[in-house]
């Protein structure tokens, strides 16, 4: 999902649990060719996404007869109005959520199932990149969402700050951490690495990502292990980026959005920039040219420790679904079908910055640039997926702003070594098997 603003399900979902979403949805008796859609904010701003849905919107109510009510709704707010449409049934006919609250949504049993039937109106299974199908539900069960939007991490690396320090873009981890060194003067205010440090959600997909290079699993048999030894490797190998290397400028601990961190790579304070594939339209905003970047998938040790992954992504997007509680359930799947179709999904991502879901949207040259080829790749062959438990929204929760109070305590000078990384790791850990 997009790194921007995660919000936790934590102990909401166990409260909407169960409850069957009665209400009436977007359309009613009156207006039963009505649909109201929720959206959430894949632009630099909800005005940006109203532009690029509305006159699509349109082109699906000339189509189809259906109007479609659109309501772009912010991170910070999304998941609490999504919970409280599960509990009250007063909610959208069809929504688009983070995809890595799949599971945990689906088990307020608010949501419409996409079994094989169902998913047939939508073009079926063959119709999507199959990685992005692994993120949309619990394992073995129908799945309650579809693909929408792909994301995937990548390593951003500014040529000229390579090219005038001598280096070639990092092939293992321990060449990045040389590189970010190199291209690393306090005096002139220059990192190796920029970090979004104040994010909790930024911290868990590292915390992540990072521990399956080092072999951690974040659950066994749904019992978390979050302070093994290998998750302890991994929150070390990204934190250590500020507290060891000193590769990360301190300041980068009070940065909460990607704004500061497009706004520092793009002005040539970072050499390194690890985010998600949605970035060069911020960057071309911050006065960035394509041909002053470029993209490698983010690399792992090499060797890989024992039981380590080649990880360099979580399959990150966005989902879209369908609320029990529509009246219209047959228009909200023409609905999805429509804007995850070839030429939708041509039309949205270009505009939008995410990455297609289906196969035949890559059929365009926009989306044949040597970037989108390393994304497109990377969330294929190279990423993971967050595990599909309804548990996972509260490790975001616990294990991200553990990282993330990491790395004030380094930023601030406090030892950050092993010891103290296990110990914080244990407390979540602890409070996760608590239900806290």
């Amino acid at each position: 999902m997009k790194a921007r603003g995660i919000a936790a399900l934590a102990a909401s979902v166990t409260l909407a649990a169960g409850l069957s979403a009665c209400g009436s949805g977007g359309g009613d008796d009156s207006s039963p060719k009505t649909l109201t859609y929720w959206a959430s904010n894949q632009g630099r701003s909800i005005q940006q996404d109203q532009q690029v849905l509305g006159p699509e919107l349109k082109k699906f109510e000339a189509k189809t007869g259906i109007k479609v009510k659109l309501e772009v709704i912010g991170w910070p707010d999304l998941l609490n109005r999504i919970l409280a449409a599960t509990s009250s049934g007063q909610g959208p006919d069809v929504v688009n959520v983070g995809n890595t609250w799949s599971a945990s949504l689906q088990a307020t049993g608010a949501f419409q199932s996409f079994d094989d039937a169902t998913i047939a109106k939508v073009g079926g299974k063959a119709k999507f990149i199959p990685s992005t199908l692994t993120s949309t539900g619990a394992a073995g069960k129908p799945p309650a969402f579809v693909p929408l939007y792909g994301l995937a991490y990548g390593l951003f690396y500014n040529k000229k700050l390579f090219a005038g320090a001598g280096l070639k873009p990092p092939q293992s981890w321990q060449e990045l951490v040389a590189d970010a060194k190199k291209l690393t003067d306090p005096a002139k205010k220059q990192y190796g690495v920029v970090m979004e440090g104040a994010s909790y959600t930024e911290g868990a997909h590292f915390a992540f990502m990072f521990g399956r290079q080092n072999g951690a699993n974040l659950f066994q048999g749904g019992q978390p292990g979050f302070d093994s030894p290998q998750m302890v490797a991994g929150v070390k190998q990204y934190v250590d980026l500020m507290a060891g290397q000193k590769v990360v400028n301190p300041s980068n601990a009070e940065y909460l959005n990607d704004a500061d961190m497009l706004k520092d790579f793009a002005a040539g304070k970072a050499g390194m920039m690890m985010i998600q594939s949605y970035a060069p339209k911020g960057l071309a905003e911050n006065g960035m040219k394509a041909s002053e970047f470029g993209v490698v998938p983010i690399p792992a040790p090499d060797p890989l420790p024992p039981g380590g992954h080649k990880v360099s992504s979580h399959v990150a997007g966005i989902n879209i679904g369908v609320m029990k509680s529509t009246k219209n359930k047959d228009g909200a799947l023409k609905l999805i079908d429509f804007l995850t179709s070839p030429d939708e999904q041509k039309i949205l991502d270009t505009q939008l910055g995410p990455l297609p879901v289906v196969q035949q949207a890559y059929s365009d040259p926009k989306f044949q640039t040597p970037e989108i080829k390393t994304f497109r790749d990377i969330l294929a062959n190279a990423s993971e997926t967050l595990p599909m438990i309804p548990q996972e929204a509260q490790f975001e929760t616990l294990v991200g702003n553990t990282v993330k109070q990491l790395i004030a305590d380094a930023a601030a000078g406090r030892p950050v070594d092993d010891q103290t990384i296990q110990s914080r790791l244990a407390a979540a850990n602890k409070k996760m098997q608590s239900g806290g």
